[in-house]
């Protein structure tokens, strides 16, 4: 017997492995099929082709369903019918389609994120020294603290994190400021291995080979620095942490 043959309408199209951003206008849903990760790239100005943006330059009504949007639609909703340019549109004024398994293991990286930057950022005024994230996670997570995972930059949210864990845990934001002498054949490498790590350079002093440097650190860094100093100096290092700056909101030493 012949083969019946078996047709798929010409308006659909069957894409895989998408993420899809949709935006409503119009009274209608319109979709795009993105490749994952780059959505975020190409909102944050890091993409800057679309091609690495887009999986087929098509506005779909439906993409897992692999329904094309009419012509006229468009035409009606966003007065022009050039594909490249709605898509642009949707790429970024549209809402990211997220699954439920994605979101979750986001929401994890981000509340990781996060609580590593309040680390780095932060002190125990108490001991003058930070505390290890797994301390800080627990205390967001005790804070009952969440979030709802956005693009944001993990920084900001970290900032505003910092206000509402004080009041569950002694926190301050601060810099230490520390006093690293540095001498013997690698002294200069070793300077800048501890400047690479400074927020801020206070002073430098060499004498006879000898370096004194102080400078303004962020406490997650103080035991990488300390390592520095001590086994790459070969116990001829020195390192004095001299005081604790508290950090204000809006101070320059935010970046």
């Amino acid at each position: 017997t012949k083969m019946s043959k078996i047709f798929t309408p010409t308006n659909q199209i069957r894409l895989t492995n998408v993420a899809v951003v949709r935006m409503k206008k119009g009274g209608k849903r319109f979709e795009i099929a993105c490749y994952r990760n780059k959505v975020v790239s190409w909102r944050n100005n890091i993409e800057t082709d679309i091609d690495e943006v887009l999986q087929t330059h098509t506005v779909f009504t439906n993409v897992s369903k692999g329904q094309v949007a009419k012509k006229e639609d468009l035409i009606k909703a966003f007065g022009k019918d050039d594909q490249t340019d709605v898509c642009k549109e949707i790429l970024t004024k549209g809402e990211l389609q997220v699954s439920d398994k994605e979101r979750q293991s986001q929401f994890e990286l981000l509340f990781k994120d996060i609580a590593t930057t309040v680390a780095d950022k932060c002190v125990n005024p108490e001991t003058k020294r930070p505390y290890p994230v797994s301390m800080i996670e627990k205390a967001m997570k005790d804070a009952h603290i969440s979030y709802y995972y956005t693009f944001g930059i993990p920084l900001m949210q970290a900032l505003d994190v910092i206000p509402l864990l004080k009041a569950t845990m002694p926190l301050e934001r601060a810099q230490m400021k520390i006093r690293a002498v540095l001498s013997g054949r690698d002294a200069r490498k070793l300077r800048d291995k501890v400047a690479k790590l400074a927020t801020s350079l206070e002073s430098e002093d060499w004498d006879g080979g000898k370096l004194n440097l102080v400078c303004l650190i962020d406490p997650g860094h103080y035991r990488e620095v300390d390592e520095i100093v001590r086994s790459e100096t070969k116990g001829h290092g020195l390192l004095e942490l001299m005081s604790l700056k508290e950090v204000t909101e809006g101070e320059e030493l935010l970046e």
